[in-house]
């Protein structure tokens, strides 16, 4: 339709427009609000070349405030579309009128009309058409408007919707001034929105500012990394491939930036590896692990966030996030073990402390790697944290996994290396834990004490944990056996018994038991006969422990006055189990010797030795263990008989010690174990009676 002549004459006073467009502008009929237009848009372009100002300000302000902003839906359509006909009017000069122009068309864009709210994107298209990049100075009030626009339900709004973004997207793409920072906070507001036409938008927004060469995205990704991140876990494939995609591309410029602050989003990573969402989190230790590759040194501050996520991905019920959880902690660690920059240990501790309640064996035998390596890094300063870490380990060996106590113990083993205080420390508290939890000594007491032996110095174990069952640590009180508490003394015979089951069974002991053998030589070391000292002692909570103790230190003299005692032992059913095991041990390869020595007919020993075993039987009721004994004290009697006289033989083992006063000491610990016992008994006695009488 052509643009119709208009006579520029001066209007009333009372309307800068004529009656007629009025009438027209008003109407229910499209055509005529166009035809009304067409005429509002050639008086501007009149007005316009007359330079009346005021006459084009008069007209703007009539359709923004009498018909946009009117109570007739009709009225605001034809507000509308003459103000678009207004700014196509203006032409280069809608730049001076944009303050007018644009508030009562963004106004309508949330008319409850929803042609209304089309008209208004019509309109705000033509404007932005017109005043190109002129309209950025109202950027986040258009922006705002386009979300409201994508988030509407009319599908004709929605197409006008992005017919305008599509524009406001090339005004910006074309522009060098565009303000990016101004924009982000608005950016922020509507990201977290879970719209998916919002969110289709956001990411086609940032991508197209991403790919402006004067804008530098990467300055501001923290402020809406979070909300991208969110959107990997949308119910529209679409939206997951772009903001996906989105993502992907801004790891590839921050792999090729040269300055890149890596704090803001170690924040929000660590967060998204502990997403629902398993794109999220793989794609969150992606991140990571890129992070920590190209960030080095300059994540110090963040070594434990870092190490938390990590620790949650590692034990993830996806293969491929628990691969790349693997790979990155393998990273980290490196990176933090040859780091010579100082960095904070007290964080990471907590993180790892935390960690070994970790419900995953995965998670929990990472913890424990990395406190290793802490202990070897920093060995000094890891000193002052023991206090607070033993505890955690000490649980953690009560845990299911083997392979998980073993780590345990390497991590118990090395914090013993630091001083002899530590090792004292360490072997204290597993005692105690023993005795705390009886169960534990029952089910893992055989692996924990065998592992720290091949770890540690098995003489040192030995020697220590008898000490400390024996109560005679050096600068430590010393506890009579008589004023311990029956529980207690039940404990040490229940603890001595498993160490001498391992003492005879453990290939890793094999070098102690040497040591044992010599112990009562003539010239044997001080260290040797002393360790028989301090271990007999302890010993001595356990009859059969301290019999079998006396014949793997072929003390046969101490052996046989021992036998004789046990006159005076309690024979229960589970002494009585001891003795028979221990019938079972001395046909192992362990007892070979002792068992050679029987052939030694005329040695000065053998009577001693024989006296020994033949007490052994006779402790023995008829059994397999009897018959397996007594077939073989029966060979050496045939033995003795057969053979012929020969020049006595001069013992190689020859007893050099305080023999009465070991028995003594037996004596009165297993006195001190029988008083208790009967106490026990007698108390269980009264509690049965007066139940009775209840």
């Amino acid at each position: 339709m052509d643009t119709p002549s208009v006579e520029v004459v001066s209007a009333p006073s009372e309307s800068p427009l004529p009656p007629a467009i009025l009438r027209s502008l008003g109407d229910r009929s499209y055509d005529k609000r166009k035809n009304a237009a067409l005429e509002i848009e050639a008086l501007i372009k009149a007005l316009q070349e007359n330079n009346d100002t005021d006459r084009i300000c008069s007209v703007i302000a009539m359709l923004g405030q009498d018909f946009a902003t009117s109570t007739n839906a009709n009225h605001r359509k034809g507000g509308l579309i003459g103000l678009a006909a207004t700014a196509i009017g203006l032409m280069q000069d809608i730049r001076l009128y944009l303050d007018a122009l644009l508030p009562p068309v963004l106004h309508c864009l949330d008319d409850p009309e929803s042609r209304v709210r089309y008209y208004s994107c019509e309109s705000l298209y033509n404007i932005a058409k017109v005043a190109r990049g002129h309209i950025l100075r109202y950027f986040n009030q258009i922006f705002d408007g386009l979300c409201k626009l994508f988030a509407d339900v009319d599908i004709d709004v929605k197409n006008g919707a992005n017919l305008l973004d599509r524009l406001v997207k090339d005004v910006v793409t074309e522009s060098d001034s565009f303000d990016v920072e101004r924009f982000i906070p608005l950016l922020q507001k509507y990201i977290r929105r879970s719209n998916p036409y919002i969110r289709q938008l956001l990411v086609g927004w940032i991508t197209v500012l991403d790919s402006v060469p004067d804008i530098n995205m990467l300055d501001w990704l923290p402020d809406f990394l979070d909300g991208l991140f969110n959107m990997l876990s949308d119910s529209n494939r679409e939206i997951r491939q772009a903001a996906g995609s989105a993502i992907g591309g801004f790891l590839i410029e921050i792999k090729k930036s040269t300055v890149v602050e890596f704090g803001p989003m170690v924040g929000i990573l660590v967060s998204q590896c502990r997403n629902k969402e398993r794109f999220n989190r793989l794609t969150a230790i992606t991140w990571v692990q890129e992070f920590i590759k190209l960030g080095g040194s300059r994540l110090l501050l963040f070594y434990s966030e870092l190490l938390g996520a990590i620790m949650h991905c590692i034990s993830d019920s996806d293969t491929e996030i628990r691969q790349v959880a693997g790979y990155t902690n393998v990273d980290l660690l490196r990176l933090v073990k040859s780091t010579t920059e100082e960095f904070e240990l007290s964080p990471l501790l907590q993180t790892l402390t935390m960690e070994l309640d970790s419900h995953h064996i995965p998670t929990r035998m990472a913890a424990l790697r990395w406190i290793n390596m802490l202990l070897e890094k920093v060995r000094g300063e890891m000193n002052k944290f023991i206090s607070e870490l033993l505890p955690a380990l000490l649980k953690t060996l009560s845990d299911e996994a083997d392979e998980v106590v073993l780590t345990n113990l390497e991590v118990l083993a090395r914090i013993s290396l630091l001083n002899d205080c530590e090792f004292q420390r360490v072997l204290h508290a597993i005692v105690n834990l023993f005795a705390e939890d009886r169960r534990l000594l029952e089910l893992r007491g055989s692996l924990i004490i065998r592992y720290l032996c091949t770890l540690l110095n098995a003489k040192s174990i030995y020697f220590s944990l008898a000490a400390i069952l024996k109560g005679t640590v050096p600068g430590e009180k010393i506890v009579e056996a008589s004023l311990l508490p029956p529980d207690e003394l039940e404990f040490r015979s229940i603890m001595v018994q498993t160490l001498s089951l391992i003492l005879l069974t453990a290939r890793e002991l094999d070098e102690l038991r040497e040591l044992l053998r010599s112990s009562l030589e003539p010239n044997a070391s001080s260290e040797a006969t002393e360790l028989f000292i301090i271990m007999y002692g302890c010993w001595c909570h356990n009859p059969v422990a301290t019999l079998a103790l006396c014949l793997m230190a072929q003390a046969y003299d101490l052996a046989s006055s021992l036998v004789t005692q046990f006159a005076e032992v309690d024979v229960t059913v589970g002494f009585l189990m001891q003795v028979d095991k221990l019938v079972q041990l001395l046909e192992s390869p362990i007892f070979i010797q002792l068992r050679l020595q029987l052939l030694e007919v005329r040695a000065p020993y053998h009577p001693l030795l024989l006296k020994s075993l033949y007490g052994l039987l006779m402790l023995l009721p008829q059994s397999t263990a009897f018959t397996t004994l007594s077939t073989r004290l029966a060979t050496i009697a045939t033995l003795q008989q057969h053979l012929q006289k020969e020049p006595t033989v001069a013992s190689k083992v020859v007893p050099n010690l305080r023999k009465m006063e070991l028995l003594e000491s037996f004596k009165e610990i297993q006195s001190v174990h029988t008083k208790a016992r009967q106490r026990i008994a007698i108390s269980q006695s009264l509690n049965l009676t007066k139940e009775a009488n209840c």
